[in-house]
């Protein structure tokens, strides 16, 4: 009888690789909110939720309101692109202490109600996803890095300032050109605008299920796109 005896020979390896992030405020981040629209104590919708500085967390504010009242902010707050490539929003859900009475758009014009804004995408109501999770919603083309500005169109020269808002310590801009993503009134990659409004709405019945302070999280999702800008 002959006896095989086999010999296996484990090899190992160890190696290095660096990495670096950084972490910012919400309006300085590559894809940042910026405020707009004032709620009713006469602050921004969006605002810092406690403390500010880089690890600070923001919310929207939308005020008090009383049964069998709509409130529609149509620029309650603003995405941006500064990502060196396009990237999609998919879809919007929220998650609540309550009975969610919230309505969300994207869309381009600042001051339209998205009744009559052609750009507009409804997003959620009230509870309910509406734009699919496996759909594209709405396209932000590629940014410039640049946390001061936003362009309506990225291959242009012109730019929208998004200052500082000392009160709500966000960004922010009250101008009212007109955004468009990709695919969006003919724009392409090169000529649509790298920033969205987002309408928020509260639509409350005669009969609300409870009072006092309503709070919960939205989440918007996006992914990355395979197209790059040439700034």
């Amino acid at each position: 009888m002959v006896v095989l005896t086999m010999v296996i020979a484990t090899q190992y390896a160890v190696t290095e690789l660096g990495y670096e992030y950084t972490i910012v405020h919400p309006s300085n981040a590559d894809i940042r909110f910026i405020g707009s629209d004032n709620s009713s104590d006469g602050v921004r919708v969006l605002r810092v939720d406690g403390t500010n500085g880089t690890n600070a967390k923001i919310k929207i504010e939308l005020g008090n309101w009383s049964a069998n009242q709509n409130k529609t902010y149509t620029a309650a707050f603003g995405i941006v692109n500064e990502e060196k490539f396009a990237v999609n929003i998919t879809h919007i859900n929220v998650s609540t202490t309550g009975t969610d009475y919230m309505q969300i758009w994207l869309h381009g014009d600042r001051d339209e109600n998205p009744a009559s804004d052609s750009t507009s995408v409804f997003m959620w109501d009230k509870g309910s996803i509406v734009n699919a999770s496996t759909t594209t919603a709405w396209t932000l083309a590629y940014g410039d890095a640049n946390k001061g500005t936003m362009k309506d169109n990225v291959s242009a020269g012109g730019t929208i300032t998004t200052p500082w808002d000392d009160t709500a310590h966000v960004r922010y801009s009250v101008d009212d050109t007109n955004a468009y993503g990709v695919g969006v009134n003919g724009r392409t990659i090169t000529n649509a605008s790298d920033f969205v409004w987002v309408q928020v709405s509260i639509d409350l019945p005669a009969s609300p299920t409870s009072g006092g302070a309503q709070t919960g999280t939205i989440w918007i999702h996006f992914e990355a796109t395979t197209q790059y800008g040439e700034d």
